[in-house]
C-alpha cells in the first residue's frame, strides 16, 4: 500500500499570518515539519500550499510541493485537491500538521500502520493527559474511545483524559468521501471537522500514542518558548 504523507501550509493564518515561513534556529517552520516527515516510512510527502512563497520555500530546501487554492475551509479539503493533483495511484493519505516542527516521525509511522489495516478508512492518535489543566483548556480537544479504539466523540469540554493528537489518515476513497460532505451540527457546536465524520456513521480508529508531548506553534509567542535543546 502507497502512503502519501501531505502538509497543509497556508500563509493566512488568523493569529500568525506567514506562519510556515516563520525561522526556527534558522530553518524555517515547513522545512523542520518536512524533515521530521521525512524520517518515517511514508512512501512520499508532499508540502500543499495557497502561496508562492511557500511554495518557492520548499523547492529551495529540496521539498516536492503543491500549489492549491486559497478557499479550502480545512486542511483535510486541501489534502484531498493535492491528492488529484498529484495522482501517483496512492492508497491512502496522512495528513501532517505544518505548525508542528518537531513532530516525532514515531507518531507519523503509527497512523500509517493504522491506515494501512483493511478495516481501517480513519485513523488518528490520542494521548494520556498527565497535566490535569489541560482538561478544562478549550484548546486541547479531547476524545473518547470504545475498547476498540474507535472513537466515540471528540470535545474541548473535559469529557476524559485523552487528549487529541491532531494528525490524520485517510483511504483515498475517504478522503474524497469526506471532503464532500456538508458541515453538521455536532462540527458547528464544536469547532472540530472530525465530529462531521462520526456524523454520518464513519469509523475512526484511535491508536494511544507513549511518544512526547508535540511542541506545536499557534502564536508568535511560542516561538520563545521553544527548548534550546530542539534547536540543534
Amino acid at each position: 500500500m502507497k502512503v502519501l504523507g501531505i502538509i497543509p501550509a497556508r500563509y493566512g493564518s488568523t493569529r500568525f499570518p506567514g506562519k510556515p515561513l516563520a525561522m526556527i534556529g534558522g530553518k524555517t517552520m515547513i522545512r523542520r515539519t518536512c524533515e521530521q516527515a521525512l524520517k518515517s516510512s511514508l512512501d512520499a510527502v508532499v508540502v500543499a500550499t495557497d502561496d508562492q512563497r511557500i511554495y518557492d520555500e520548499v523547492l529551495g530546501f529540496g521539498g516536492q510541493t503543491v500549489m492549491t487554492r486559497a478557499d479550502h475551509k480545512s486542511g483535510t479539503d486541501r489534502c484531498c485537491e493535492a491528492l488529484d493533483l498529484l495522482g501517483g495511484d496512492y492508497d491512502a493519505v496522512v495528513n501532517i500538521q505544518g505548525d508542528e516542527p518537531f513532530i516525532n516521525p514515531k507518531e507519523i509511522d503509527q497512523v500509517a500502520e493504522l491506515i494501512r489495516r483493511d478495516d481501517t478508512c480513519l485513523a488518528t492518535l490520542a494521548k494520556k493527559i498527565t497535566d490535569p489543566s489541560k482538561l478544562d483548556n478549550p484548546n486541547v480537544v479531547k476524545v473518547v474511545f470504545d475498547k476498540e479504539g474507535n472513537a466515540l466523540y471528540f470535545s474541548r469540554h473535559p469529557i476524559d483524559s485523552y487528549q487529541h493528537i491532531g494528525i490524520y489518515a485517510y483511504k483515498a476513497a475517504t478522503l474524497h468521501a469526506i471532503a464532500a460532505l456538508p458541515m453538521g451540527r455536532l462540527e458547528q457546536a464544536e469547532r472540530l471537522e472530525q465530529l462531521r465524520w462520526l456524523e454520518n456513521g464513519l469509523r475512526i480508529r484511535v491508536a494511544v500514542t507513549e511518544c512526547g508531548e508535540n511542541i506545536a506553534i499557534d502564536t508568535p509567542q511560542d516561538l520563545l518558548n521553544i527548548p534550546q535543546e530542539m534547536l540543534r
